[in-house]
């Protein structure tokens, strides 16, 4: 396969986005995204074409919310969106990829290698799993599950002081209003939706932010 053929041109915007360090790595992130993981199903080929601005800037604006130095879960991380992107722009993070699916954790881990990210491990297996076991300051989801099961495997994941971060779009609205009940039984807080922005003004996203339930009800 032509990689130079397949893979998306680097736009300005990625180019502000990540430093001069950290963009070659990104770079080939989307180069991977845009044939082993168009090859093996990961990505849709339709896809290729828009993964800098609809995937990877889009998931980079999550890092604008994601505190210093803290320890990160992805939920349900698929081929690395967000959590590879958090861990290629924030190399302060230490991020923990959790996936189930063997043929994803085998990209995952790929990546993590060819990437040199020494701040990350793969975990596979599902969130609920790890219930009980261990706490992060930061849970994040991209378009893995309504909110209201999202809570469900997320909140117990989340350690004192910490955040649950769940990308969405237009239905976040709707997906608070419907997750009313499951959030009263967990004791969560009051989510906020909240529009974020990437470096440089790069790409923005919509975010439901959850602060750490009541740990009482977390069991």
């Amino acid at each position: 396969m032509d990689v130079s053929r397949e893979t998306p041109s680097t736009p300005e915007l990625a180019r502000r986005a990540f430093s001069s360090e950290l963009l070659p790595v990104a770079e080939r992130f989307v180069a991977s995204l845009a044939t082993i993981g168009v090859e093996r199903g990961l990505i849709g080929p339709r896809e290729a074409p828009k993964l800098w601005e609809r995937h990877v800037l889009n998931c980079l604006a999550l890092s604008s919310v994601v505190p210093p130095r803290s320890s990160v879960a992805d939920l349900g991380s698929g081929a690395g969106l967000p959590g590879l992107v958090l861990a290629i722009g924030r190399p302060d993070l230490s991020v923990t990829l959790v996936e189930p699916l063997l043929r994803r954790t085998t990209f995952l881990e790929e990546q993590v290698s060819a990437l040199g990210l020494e701040n990350v491990r793969v975990h596979r297996g599902r969130a609920e799993e790890l219930h009980g076991a261990v706490t992060f300051d930061v849970v994040t989801a991209r378009a893995l599950a309504p909110l209201d099961r999202l809570l469900g495997w997320g909140m117990p994941l989340v350690g004192a002081g910490g955040v649950l971060l769940a990308m969405k779009g237009s239905s976040a609205p709707d997906e608070v209003d419907a997750a009313a009940t499951v959030m009263r039984e967990l004791g969560c807080s009051t989510p906020e939706i909240l529009e974020v922005t990437g470096p440089a003004g790069s790409s923005t996203a919509t975010v439901v932010r959850v602060v750490r339930a009541d740990p009482a009800r977390l069991g």
